[in-house]
């Protein structure tokens, strides 16, 4: 019987910690707000230069994300992507770094020359589904990271600002790579004060605060024994059937699961030939609770099923955890200028209470906003059909998509300049972030 070592729970390590609440804000660095207070009058113009730069390359970033969505690419195999969006990015005079800690991964780089200044990184992803494409609108991600940094550098290049680094960083690998996971752990976020995304959903739905939950993956294996199906089937030991059982236990389980709680899965793997009774059979689930502090008990269950369907047929277990998604955590400050940047722009966003119902799956930015404070919402780009389906894949690459991913990246390029000029900004944003992170400690101790 194998079990799982633990599950990759990235947590903020003290020395990054240390690195970000020490930063001088503008409230406090008198580089920063003796060059600030002059054209605190000007934020307004600002943001309309951000504005007013994306739709200037609209026609372009139209292209870029048409080109993505024309060759999609599974997990880690995102080659034509990270060429065609670090060439563009090179090209608008950003500093690329391509296979950027991994092989698809880049970093985008406007540097402003102030190293006592803030980086903050908008973030793009591109990867896409087996068998049904861009059904999860990641062509029009990488449009909203890539459309939002050109327009805040061009509002930061307009001004003359000497605030810190603008990042546009490449993220491959969100559909059950986890991408952003192997990236934390390779560093790439260490220099990070804030980190930011949007992405697409169905209809005009609007959600400032998507509930994205914690998510594990839990891989099983049966052992049986094989036999001739008619001749000596009283000699095999089935695979299959442990495989179902297992199934069927899971299904039976989910009245008794809090109904915040999810469980999916597949027999990945039945056996060879009908006539062969089943040596081995494989499952994949995913585990899915609101917060990283109750996916242990979710775990232990799930445990339970899976030693219980062993016993039952006479086969051996074996099982592991892994692909830990944290529950995203979306910082309070940044969702207060980004819910004003959204509103002067038109949008009509859910309310508070709306988002506490708006339950959206998992994402590798879960772990990022456990990292570095951060957030990750969701706009409507009016499709009927949901995502992870085919009608889904032909709404992302319409024009009708376009007006609202270019209105997306307007408002995180609106935000980010939020980031960099509102006075005491990033005290308020590191205290939200230090407040999250003692919350989801605690929860771990009462659970």
């Amino acid at each position: 019987m194998k079990k799982a070592t633990g599950w990759l729970c990235h947590r903020i390590s003290a020395k990054l910690f240390y690195r970000v609440t020490t930063k001088r804000s503008l409230s406090t660095n008198p580089i920063l707000q003796s060059q600030f207070s002059s054209n605190m009058t000007d934020m307004e113009n600002m943001k309309k230069t951000a504005a007013n730069a994306i739709d200037a390359a609209s026609k372009d970033l139209h292209e870029l994300s048409m080109d993505i969505w024309n060759n999609p690419e599974l997990n880690f195999e995102e080659h034509h992507a990270h060429k065609v969006l670090t060439n563009f990015l090179d090209k608008t005079g950003f500093q690329v770094q391509r296979h950027y800690k991994l092989d698809t991964a880049f970093r985008a780089t406007y540097d402003t020359g102030n190293t006592d200044g803030f980086n903050v990184c908008l973030i793009s992803e591109y990867d896409a589904l087996p068998d049904i494409g861009h059904a999860c609108g990641h062509n029009l991600i990488a449009e909203v990271g890539v459309g939002a940094g050109l327009g805040a550098k061009a509002a930061l290049e307009a001004g003359g600002h000497k605030v810190g680094k603008l990042i546009v960083l490449g993220t491959p690998a969100e559909e059950g790579g986890g991408g952003k996971i192997n990236l934390i752990e390779a560093g790439a976020f260490k220099d990070i004060d804030v980190a930011m995304m949007a992405h697409p959903t169905d209809r005009q739905n609007n959600i400032p605060t998507p509930k994205q939950m914690a998510m594990i993956q839990m891989d099983i294996t049966y052992t049986g024994k094989a036999s001739h199906a008619a001749y000596a089937p009283w000699e095999g030991i089935n695979a299959l059937d442990a495989a179902v059982m297992f199934y069927q236990n899971m299904s039976v389980m989910r009245q008794q699961l809090k109904p915040t709680w999810r469980t999916h899965g597949i027999i990945s793997n039945g056996g060879a030939k009908p006539n062969i009774i089943s040596e081995k059979s494989e499952l994949v689930y995913y585990l899915r609770t609101p917060s990283n502090a109750e996916l242990p008990a979710l775990q232990e269950k799930a445990i339970q099923c899976a030693k219980g369907a062993a016993q039952a047929t006479g086969c051996n277990v074996e099982y592991s955890f892994s692909q830990h998604y944290a529950n995203v955590i979306h910082n309070a400050t940044l969702i207060d200028y980004y819910r004003k940047n959204a509103e002067s722009l038109g949008m009509k966003l859910f309310t508070p209470e709306q988002c506490d119902k708006a339950s959206a799956g998992s994402t590798d930015m879960g772990n990022v906003t456990h990292v570095v404070p951060g957030f990750h919402p969701k706009f409507g780009i009016g499709s009927e059909a949901t995502t992870h389906s085919r009608g889904f894949t032909v709404t992302t690459g319409t024009p009708e998509a376009q007006i609202p991913t270019l209105t997306q990246a307007k408002v995180l390029a609106m935000t980010a300049l939020d980031v960099f000029f509102q006075d005491g900004a990033m005290d308020k944003i590191q205290a939200d972030f230090k407040k999250d992170i003692e919350k989801e400690e605690m929860m771990k101790v009462k659970l």
